[in-house]
């Protein structure tokens, strides 16, 4: 038989669902979902299926995300995450909640690093957490700050998901790097003033006053760790190097900071470390096959086109569309990882957007801001798993303050929807060929 839209929508969306509620893995539920519909339709067979994963992996550009991942690895493992902590501590610790606002400060600087939340949480959690907690800060606070800040690993540049999404939707991933480089900082600013109310609230302390020589000390410490962001974005930017020529110099600086400048890493931990970074790419890289097979059955089905024909029609208008969009992402984002949510949801929006007139550099920052918050929203919310699983707590007992801290990350958003030059400006300036 021939199977219509509607049933291959229903049988593929409605089995997905399926899958999930009964806690099949997400990158195993998107090809699962794909067998009823090769069964039942004459015109598919199961190689096609398989075609399509192979052509996913097929591309230069994916060697980028288990290299990102090594550089993370190496970082916490080398002990660098340490030494970008107690830089922090001596840029904002002086402030009311000292410690919140080092929180804040070192995923910033992380997250310019590593292009990953969950490296972040993990990372710089196992450190933040105990302390805050001896430290007298309420334990669910800690917990939260520590998941919500780390979501800037994705936004702040480099970016895993970035990566991902320039070689999905064949956009300059340099270009976007730059694009979330100002809404990164403005949803960290955001986070800090948070934290600051929290210390208002219930008297949190100051953690230290630093002299000149701690800062000079701690800065020294910090500053080669602090090179990789410029090395990493400085020769993308400049037409030196690919994303993925890029992402191996962040790992083999990471690896010759760890092993011979800190000397913090042995021959011995290298086994463990690059058995996790295949282990993570692993599962990532399998979703992008998978999700890639169902996005292109849906495709086949014409159910995008569907989408963007009801969509249009209903004539929303610029930020109306933007608005949908980011809704959209936010409740896949509740559900799904952010990677197979790109390819599958981000290439079925793309047309709306463009229909809307909405720039895909700014589709492209609304979608992967959206995406980073679902990892602090349960039931997906990897984060805030992490972080909660560190801070010994169950993650309903920490959603309130998840929420007020999310709240105005929300108002960042809203605010690059409404102003989208927010993410443009900085690309449209230093990429311009990008916007011909």
């Amino acid at each position: 038989m021939i199977v219509s839209t509607g049933l291959a929508c229903a049988v593929l969306v409605g089995g997905f669902l399926a899958l999930i509620l009964i806690r099949v893995p997400v990158a195993f539920a998107l090809g699962i979902a794909t067998i009823p519909i090769v069964v039942m339709d004459i015109r598919l067979t199961p190689f096609i299926i398989l075609d399509r994963m192979f052509q996913s992996y097929n591309s230069f550009i994916l060697l980028a995300v288990p290299f990102f991942l090594l550089a993370a690895n190496l970082m916490n493992s080398g002990k660098i995450t340490t030494k970008l902590i107690d830089f922090a501590r001596v840029l904002t610790g002086w402030m009311p909640g000292g410690l919140g606002h080092v929180n804040v400060a070192v995923s910033m600087l992380f997250a310019g690093i590593s292009g990953s939340s969950t490296a972040d949480a993990a990372g710089c959690g196992k450190i933040l957490i105990p302390a805050m907690v001896k430290e007298g800060y309420d334990t669910r606070f800690a917990i939260a700050i520590t998941a919500c800040s780390s979501v800037m690993g994705v936004i702040i540049p480099p970016s895993i998901l970035m990566v991902v999404w320039g070689g999905v939707m064949q956009i300059s991933v340099g270009a976007l790097f730059l694009a979330g480089a100002i809404p990164g900082l403005l949803i960290g600013f955001a986070l800090m003033a948070t934290v600051y109310g929290y210390a208002r609230a219930y008297d949190y302390p100051i953690a230290l006053k630093p002299t000149f020589a701690e800062f000079w000390s701690a800065f020294k410490g910090a500053a080669l760790a602090l090179l990789t962001p410029i090395l990493v974005i400085g020769g993308i930017v400049g037409g030196i190097v690919t994303p993925t020529e890029s992402a191996i110099i962040a790992a083999g600086y990471a690896l010759i900071l760890g092993v011979f400048v800190y000397r913090t890493v042995s021959v011995k931990d290298l086994g463990h470390i690059f058995y996790d970074t295949g282990r993570f790419a692993s599962i990532s890289l399998f979703a992008i096959g998978t999700a890639s097979a169902f996005g292109w059955m849906l495709a086949f089905y014409n159910v995008p086109r569907l989408i963007v024909e009801t969509l249009t029609a209903n004539e929303f208008g610029m930020i109306g569309t933007a608005l949908i969009i980011a809704a959209l992402f936010l409740f896949f984002g509740l559900f799904i990882d952010a990677i197979p949510t790109i390819i599958i949801l981000g290439t079925v929006l793309l047309p709306v957007a463009t229909a809307a007139d909405i720039h895909p550099i700014a589709f492209a920052i609304i979608g992967i801001i959206s995406l980073a918050f679902g990892l602090v929203t349960p039931p997906y919310g990897l984060c805030l798993l992490i972080s909660a699983a560190i801070g010994g707590m169950n993650v309903v007992s920490v959603m309130r303050d998840v929420c007020i801290i999310l709240a105005p990350m929300l108002l960042i958003l809203l605010l690059i929807i409404v102003f989208p030059e927010i993410a443009l400006w900085l690309p449209r300036a230093l990429m311009p060929m990008t916007f011909r």
